[in-house]
């Protein structure tokens, strides 16, 4: 089977939503030999993808009816949802453990990677948001409890937004509703980063968006997965509403 870069589900949905998990994947593409010289232990880390984000994110596109991009290589590999300018783009070292395979890619490896897994995933995804004038755009991420010694993080969701927060305002309001959650705006990461997937597929275009960071230790196994995204679902459609025509 030839190896691709992303997976579509639901590609003939036709829902204004498009969901996206940008680290759904720890895959490293067999021109690379299928690893970068760390042990399978950190392979399974956060350090190497967003743990428990596919299964939310299919639930969540299932339950909205939508499309959802999947990655399919690991963000040690080649982050796609970094900027082609930005330094984190391509990591030699992410909380404590140094990435040996990415220790002598230089400038040519990296322009190989965007153009085998980066630019591939973004015109895919592209593609997906531009079918509609509508379009919302929802990525979903995970984050771990604790990163490089740092204290330990309180919330179990976070929903980030750059300077549109049409969508994002409500949805934390229904969120912090919730009596059982501890949420975050912009929190544990800022909103917007230059180039990231949000201000490519959303921000330049006008185009609805909120980001989804759902605790990793709240999202292990798939029936919690299934939960979070048939959870989050009603939500966001009823945050939509409140949207400002």
């Amino acid at each position: 089977m030839t190896y691709q870069p992303f997976q579509i589900l639901g590609e003939d949905r036709r829902s204004r939503w498009v969901i996206t998990c940008d680290h759904a994947s720890n895959t490293v593409p067999p021109d690379l030999g299928g690893t970068l010289g760390l042990p399978e232990s950190d392979m399974a880390r956060h350090i190497a993808y967003d743990v428990g984000a596919a299964g939310v994110a299919v639930a969540l596109a299932d339950a909205l009816n939508a499309p959802v991009i999947l990655s399919n290589f690991s963000r040690l590999v080649i982050d796609p949802n970094r900027g082609e300018d930005d330094p984190t783009l391509l990591m030699r070292l992410y909380d404590g453990s140094v990435i040996p395979g990415n220790r002598n890619a230089g400038p040519v490896e990296k322009e190989r990677r965007l153009n085998a897994y980066h630019r591939p995933y973004h015109t895919a995804l592209e593609a997906l948001a531009a079918r509609r004038d509508d379009t919302v755009v929802v990525p979903v991420h995970s984050f771990t409890r604790q990163l490089q010694g740092r204290p330990s993080r309180p919330w179990h969701i976070g929903i980030l937004h750059a300077y549109d927060a049409r969508l994002a305002d409500p949805l934390i309001a229904l969120l912090d509703a919730e009596p059982d959650l501890v949420v975050g705006r912009n929190e544990p990461y800022p909103g917007h980063l230059p180039g990231d997937v949000i201000d490519r597929h959303a921000l330049h275009h006008g185009r609805l968006n909120a980001l989804i960071e759902v605790r990793n230790d709240l999202i292990t196994d798939p029936q919690h997965q299934k939960a979070w995204g048939e959870r989050l679902a009603p939500l966001l459609e009823r945050a939509l509403e409140q949207v400002p025509e």
